[in-house]
């Protein structure tokens, strides 16, 4: 597959990973497709991608809602004729123990709630679900040449604090290799999966924390540094344009150790 002409759908793209993969695809000579639900953002990088001169639209889109999906799918169909590679980025989180207690009295004097445990594994796992599905449906049935990637997380080895995002991100992890199983079952060689799993990457909240803070989780990263957003959007395109790739996820993290500050955001 070549990056130039393809039609790409990213979610959550307007922002972080999912803005500089549109950015760096839409440099490449990509027809891109932005969705997320924070429009007046997607507006700005939409047209910071069409004033450098790429093509890109902007489409206003919860991924957790099917029909918004459905139509976000038909919009990049509808605009460019085709569908060719679609980057199920969007993703929130909710950090918190499921249980804290006090240092005190050792009674518990919070929890994580309900809402935030389902929010997450609503918005990262099942809108996740929804836009592989509506992507599938329609390489499928027009017969395009595509690939669907997934984000997931280093965090799916676990994190205390993140038994809602990892739970999520260890599930879309395996996705790969159940999809291309499918796939293969039914005779659809058309689709290609894959996830890319990102480690501490310079995204605006990692930027932002406390500097301090932030060296001692570089402690367990064999570069000693954050991963660029633009080195996550090269692996999408080596994904793309690599026809090999398939049913895997692929771990970009800079040689991430696992050790106990690995929490990734």
């Amino acid at each position: 597959m070549e990056v130039k002409d393809s039609v790409v759908v990213i979610t959550g793209g307007s922002s972080g990973i999912g803005e500089a993969t549109g950015k760096y695809l839409a440099n490449l000579g990509a027809k891109v497709v932005l969705a997320d639900v924070n429009t007046q953002e997607l507006d700005r990088a939409v047209g910071e991608i069409v004033n450098s001169g790429g093509q890109a639209i902007g489409v206003s889109c919860d991924i957790t809602n099917d029909e918004q999906v459905s139509k976000l799918m038909d919009r990049a169909i509808e605009t460019h004729g085709s569908l060719n590679a679609v980057l199920a980025n969007a993703g929130i989180i909710r950090d918190g123990l499921v249980i804290n207690t006090d240092r005190e009295t050792g009674k518990v004097k919070r929890v994580m709630s309900s809402e935030d445990f389902r929010k997450v594994i609503d918005i990262n796992l099942t809108g996740t679900f929804i836009t592989v599905r509506e992507a599938a449906m329609r390489m499928v049935d027009h017969g395009f040449n595509g690939v669907i990637v997934m984000t997931s997380s280093v965090n799916k080895v676990g994190q205390v604090g993140q038994i809602n995002y990892a739970s999520a991100k260890a599930a879309v992890a395996m996705w790969p290799k159940l999809l291309s199983a499918e796939f293969h079952m039914k005779k659809i060689g058309n689709i290609r999966t894959a996830a890319i799993a990102p480690g501490y990457t310079a995204t605006a909240i990692l930027n932002n924390m406390n500097q301090d803070a932030l060296k001692a989780i570089l402690k367990d990263v064999h570069s000693q540094r954050l991963v660029e957003p633009d080195e996550i959007a090269k692996t999408m395109a080596f994904i793309m344009e690599n026809e090999a790739v398939d049913g895997t996820c692929i771990e970009v993290t800079g040689g991430i150790t696992y050790g106990p500050r690995a929490m990734v955001k």
